[in-house]
């Protein structure tokens, strides 16, 4: 029995893009890592657990990094301080991917970049190339006894026939543009665009693509891709028709996200 006299009761927070409670973040060293998974490296005993608990959050999406325009699949955790790794990872939950646009993927800001893709042009070439891989894979799946089963491969077709749901990072409107014709090219649809800072320049075309958007409150001006955002970005895809949420991407952020919001 819980006296709440003087206090407020609201429902449980949901974090669409957490990265607390893992001892691993990104798998940098290729431009698809699909065949790695969250699931993997939690960490049940990061007192941001505990932390997040006490602000509402009692749900997360643990994604992987933005190191690749293809990056690993989603845990989504009830998050329960004291539990195992094992206990958190939510059964029912359905599947995502993390993937990911923009200075980080191209490796813009590192000194040793040396991996393809380096420039906009080759990430979107990166997600032409293995979708068309998977769609080679499948069919090969189809017809050859002995094919050789490939995760990733097989990740990817999960995409494709919508049995696991894109969530990617996102802040231009090129490149917001550029994702959305990739996947309808391919005959499916992104799930969540996050960060999404100028979705508001695009906001018709994400509705009629059938995407959400998951978004900062007022974080920006950190780096270049970002100077364009605006305040009003949650407010102006609300009034479009998206479905909106509010994204930490910070452990100690999302233990506030009832503010934020």
């Amino acid at each position: 029995v819980i006296d709440a006299t003087g206090k407020h009761l609201t429902a449980g927070i949901i974090d669409e893009h957490s990265h607390l409670a893992a001892s691993a973040i990104n798998e940098s060293g290729h431009n698809s890592t699909a065949e790695v998974t969250m699931e993997d490296v939690i960490d049940p005993s990061d007192i941001n657990i505990y932390r997040n608990l006490a602000g509402g959050v009692t749900t997360i999406q643990l994604l992987h990094g933005s190191a690749n325009p293809i990056g690993g699949r989603s845990a989504i955790l009830k998050l329960k301080w004291g539990a195992s790794a094992q206990d958190m990872i939510f059964k029912e939950a359905p599947k995502f991917i993390k993937f990911a646009l923009g200075e980080n993927v191209k490796q813009s800001n590192r000194s040793n970049a040396n991996r393809f893709p380096q420039t906009r042009m080759g990430v979107e070439q990166v997600f032409i190339d293995y979708f068309g891989r998977a769609k080679q894979y499948e069919q090969e799946k189809k017809t050859n006894k002995n094919f050789r089963k490939d995760i990733e491969m097989e990740t990817l077709v999960e995409i494709l026939n919508g049995e696991r749901y894109v969530t990617s990072h996102s802040y231009v409107q090129s490149e917001i543009n550029m994702l959305m014709k990739v996947a309808e090219s391919f005959d499916f649809r992104i799930n969540t665009f996050t960060h999404i800072l100028e979705g508001y320049k695009v906001a018709d075309k994400m509705k009629e693509h059938g995407v959400g958007a998951s978004t900062f409150s007022d974080w920006w001006a950190y780096k270049y891709e970002v100077k364009d955002a605006i305040p009003y970005n949650a407010a102006i895809l609300y009034d479009a028709g998206l479905t909106v949420a509010i994204n930490s991407d910070d452990s100690e952020m999302s233990r506030r996200l009832n503010q934020e919001a």
